[in-house]
Parts: structure tokens; C-alpha cells; sequence
């Protein structure tokens, strides 16, 4: 079954990006490499959000806190839903986070376990590029409308696809946005690009 291990970000400070991410306890699933100077530039939504999924409502306010002390800009408070307790961040790099739970109560207000890491893209068109990650080995977990979650029970960061305005929308920032995504999927399904321009790079494991 397919796996992504991790997710590499191209940013224009290494150490701040490092630093930003290890205190978010994110250190092994997000990488980070040099901006080049002659990369494309890119501007307003990038067309993903990474999502960080927690056990309890405590440790979505630690991590939402904890990313704005160190420098993320609060997009969405930390607030009550009907499916949980979530809050929205962008950071220093410009990657859109989104930091839920589904409990209502909290179990230990001193855990701050992770759940698991998500990778949402934005998609222009969810039946295309769900078609298209099917026919590159992914399985459906779920798919409901414009709304798709691959099956990766074992994978480091999941993978899902939304419509692009619907998911710019419960990050809390407008659909409008064009240019580089900035953002490498490193997994063992190969080397692509898909429908949407996310590209793809084979994993060190997948590769030998």
C-alpha cells in the first residue's frame, strides 16, 4: 500500500523553517530545503493545507499557541464545531496548517501526541485527480462528493483531495492564488506529477 514519508517544503530560511517545525513536534514528517532563487514565484493559496490531527482539545490550543509564538499568523481561533475543537495557522513559510480534533473533552491536558499528518490538496477537478492517484497504485478510504481520502493506514502523512474553493475555505483564507506550490511529496508510489502540479519524488527506500 502506498506510503508518503514525508513532505518537503522549499522555504527561504532553512533554520527558521527547522526550528519552526521541530517545536511543532512535526520534525520527522516535514522537510525542509533552500528556496532557489530562481524558483517560480507564487502568490495568495497555494492549493494545499497540511493538517495536524490530535487526540484532544488541549493540544490543539498548545499547538495553535506554540506555532504563533513562534512566528505562524493566526488564520482561523481555536473554536467549537460539530465535528470537534480545530483552529487554523499559516507559517512563517507560507504553508497552510490546520490543527483539529475530533474529542469535545479533554483526556490529558499534558498530551500533545500527534495523530497523524495530512496533506489536502485543493483540487480543480476531485474526480480527475482522484482517477489519476487510483491509477498510480492509491486505494479509496473514503469519498464522499467533492471530498476524497486515500487509504494509508501506515503512512507517515495521508493524503486527501478537496475542492479547491471548499478547502481554501476551512482554512480560513481566499481560493485565489497562482504560481509554485512549494511543496515535494516524498513517497514510495514513484516519480509524477499530478493533475493539479503537485510533484511527486520517490523516497530513498522506494528508489533502491
Amino acid at each position: 500500500m502506498t506510503n508518503i514519508d514525508s513532505i518537503t517544503l522549499d522555504v527561504a530560511d532553512v533554520a527558521a523553517a527547522q526550528i519552526f517545525y521541530t517545536a511543532l513536534g512535526l520534525g520527522d514528517r516535514i522537510q525542509v530545503r533552500q528556496l532557489d532563487n530562481d524558483a517560480a514565484p507564487t502568490s495568495g493559496f497555494r492549493g494545499y493545507t497540511l493538517s495536524v490531527t490530535v487526540f484532544q482539545p488541549a493540544t490543539v490550543r498548545a499547538l495553535v499557541d506554540a506555532a504563533v509564538a513562534a512566528g505562524a499568523t493566526l488564520l482561523k481561533p481555536v473554536a467549537k464545531s460539530l465535528w470537534g475543537v480545530g483552529g487554523g495557522i499559516q507559517a512563517p513559510d507560507g504553508a497552510v496548517w490546520t490543527i483539529a480534533t475530533s474529542a469535545k473533552k479533554d483526556s490529558d491536558p499534558t498530551d500533545r501526541r500527534i495523530e497523524s499528518v495530512v496533506l489536502l490538496i485543493g483540487a480543480d477537478d476531485v474526480a480527475a485527480s482522484k482517477t489519476f492517484y487510483v491509477e498510480h497504485g492509491l486505494a479509496v478510504g473514503k469519498s464522499m462528493g467533492k471530498y476524497v481520502e486515500f487509504a494509508m493506514p501506515a503512512s507517515p502523512v495521508k493524503l486527501g483531495l478537496l475542492g479547491r474553493k471548499a478547502l481554501a475555505k476551512n482554512a480560513g483564507v481566499a481560493p485565489e492564488g497562482s504560481g509554485a506550490h512549494r511543496l515535494t511529496i516524498v513517497g514510495d508510489a514513484g516519480a509524477f506529477t499530478d493533475p493539479d502540479g503537485f510533484t511527486w519524488e520517490a523516497s530513498v527506500a522506494a528508489s533502491t
